[in-house]
């Protein structure tokens, strides 16, 4: 459970001057007054997991609890929880609010439930949220919908204690609030379409150069996932965790390499 008036970290992927960062700190602000924010200098969207391991990390101090990492969102929640924060470490993680849905395959590559990983693995409840757009061609991000529902769901997550390596990933509809119909509490989806594409160009020197893309192509995908839950303008929660076992093939294993190994 979540204490009252908790310690909250914020970060997030899009960096320090993004938008949907200003929008978690308002949805943090009206849970707590004890509010610290530790996100990326530059953008990191698409970073994953990764640390700053080659390059030095430089650290930034807007006010006295406002500041950048020139490095990913790892880096970040390692570094506000270890060097940043003074005294007792955050009773909460908040990464987000992400410019875009972070939902089914995406949650392997984003960085925005990368924070909440990291917030996870040193021990601290996390909670990723992302904002989706793309489904309403050419309107704006509905920014509003992830300010108006995001305090209330968390309030409710407060008196919820899950497992120590379970985030909780929310993500809500590229609907304006009144349009939402539901929260729904899903399983990670799937698509099947593939996305994700390189799309060759010349820059002006005649010299080839790729720019990764997203297709904006909808799934199909089954009743009960994220992917679905969304598409139908319902906000998505899901609890992620790190175990990436997969439970049927590990028993076909132990069954077929399991003893002596093999030596022809």
């Amino acid at each position: 459970m979540i204490p009252d008036n908790p310690r909250i970290l914020l970060t997030n992927d899009d960096g320090i001057r993004a938008h949907g960062l200003k929008v978690l700190e308002k949805i943090a602000r009206d849970l707590s007054d004890d509010v610290w924010i530790v996100a990326p200098a530059e953008e990191q969207s698409g970073a994953g997991r990764s640390l700053t391991l080659h390059s030095p990390l430089r650290v930034r101090q807007y006010d006295e609890r406002r500041f950048s990492v020139s490095g990913t969102p790892t880096d970040c929640v390692l570094m506000g929880v270890q060097d940043i924060i003074p005294g007792k470490k955050p009773d909460l993680v908040l990464s987000g609010v992400n410019r875009g849905q972070n939902i089914a395959e995406d949650v392997t590559f984003s960085g925005t439930v990368a924070g909440a990983m990291q917030g996870m693995q040193l021990g601290i409840p996390s909670v990723a949220l992302s904002q989706a757009y793309g489904f309403k061609k050419g309107d704006p991000i509905e920014w509003e919908t992830a300010e108006l529902y995001g305090a209330p769901i968390l309030r409710r997550l407060f008196d919820l204690k899950w497992p120590e390596d379970v985030l909780i990933n929310i993500n809500f509809p590229d609907r304006k609030p009144e349009d939402v119909t539901e929260v729904e509490v899903t399983r990670q989806g799937r698509r099947d379409q593939h996305i994700l594409h390189a799309e060759h160009r010349t820059d002006p020197r005649g010299m080839d150069y790729y720019w990764l893309a997203f297709k904006g192509i909808l799934s199909n995908p089954p009743e009960g996932v994220d992917l679905k839950a969304v598409y139908d303008g319902k906000i998505s929660v899901t609890p992620l965790h790190m175990d990436l076992t997969h439970g049927e093939t590990l028993g076909n294993l132990k069954r077929m390499l399991g003893g002596v190994p093999p030596k022809s």
